[in-house]
C-alpha cells in the first residue's frame, strides 16, 4: 500500500481530499492528515524510514514562514530530504500563483476550484 500525506489547515478540505482519494482509489493509499506545515514536517521526520509516496499540500496555512507560503516552505523541506527524493508533491491550493510555484519547485498542482470535481484527483493515479 502506498503512503500519502495530506496537508491543509482546513479540516473540511482535509476530509474532502481524503474522501475523494479513497473513493477513486479504494484501499490503494494509507492516508495521513496534517493540519499545518509544521505538523507535516514533523511527520516527514517521523516517517523517514518509510517515506510518503505522495504529499498533497495546501499553500496558504500558518503565517510563520513569511515571506514564503507555509506550503512552499514545506516543499523546500521535502526537497531537502534524501528519503523523499522519489516522492510526488502535489500542491492543492487557491493561491493565484499556484502554477508559478509548481514550476519553481518542479511539482504538480491542482487548483482548489477544480477540486469540486472528483475527476481532478485522477492525476494522482493508481
Amino acid at each position: 500500500m502506498n503512503k500519502m500525506l495530506i496537508v491543509d489547515d482546513s479540516s473540511s478540505w482535509r476530509r474532502y481530499h481524503k474522501d475523494c482519494i479513497e473513493q477513486l482509489y479504494k484501499d490503494k493509499y494509507d492516508i495521513t492528515l496534517a493540519a499545518s506545515a509544521a505538523q507535516a514536517n514533523d511527520l516527514l521526520y517521523a516517517e523517514v524510514d518509510e517515506p510518503y509516496d505522495i504529499i498533497l499540500t495546501d499553500m496558504q496555512m500558518e503565517s510563520d514562514y513569511l515571506p514564503l507560503y507555509a506550503g512552499e516552505w514545506l516543499i523546500e523541506q521535502i526537497q531537502n530530504f534524501d528519503a523523499y527524493k522519489n516522492s510526488r508533491v502535489i500542491i492543492i491550493s487557491a493561491a493565484m500563483n499556484i502554477k508559478f510555484i509548481a514550476e519553481k519547485y518542479n511539482v504538480e498542482y491542482i487548483r482548489k476550484a477544480d477540486c469540486r470535481s472528483i475527476d481532478s484527483y485522477r492525476i494522482i493515479g493508481g
